[in-house]
């Protein structure tokens, strides 16, 4: 697959049940996660919005929260969408690093 060369970060598959709040617009919605890094996470839901839409999303991790904007690049009709982050407080940088440790040494 080419995806993976194109990745500035590796992916790793999130604790099950592990689900992300988002709203792109006026929509809003929580969905689960299938694959997540420090470059953005791929959200599953049947209805994904369209590529470069813009999204705001909301992580609750055991470290705390991640908030971060990010932008739709990839969709999967009724799968999910790919989304790549574009801005996060260094605080939430910090922290989803420090979740993401233990799944990349796995």
């Amino acid at each position: 697959m080419g995806d993976a060369e194109q990745r500035r970060y590796p992916r790793v598959v999130p604790p099950r049940g592990l689900r992300v709040a988002w709203q792109a617009g006026t929509r809003r919605a929580v969905s689960y996660l299938e694959s997540m890094g420090l470059g953005g996470l791929f959200v599953v839901t049947g209805q994904p919005v369209p590529i470069r839409s813009m999204v705001k999303v909301l992580l609750d991790l055991p470290f705390g929260e991640v908030r971060a904007r990010a932008v739709v690049r990839r969709v999967s009709p009724a799968r999910g969408m790919g989304l790549e982050f574009i801005a996060m407080a260094q605080e939430d940088r910090a922290r989803l690093t420090k979740a993401l440790q233990p799944m990349l040494a796995a």
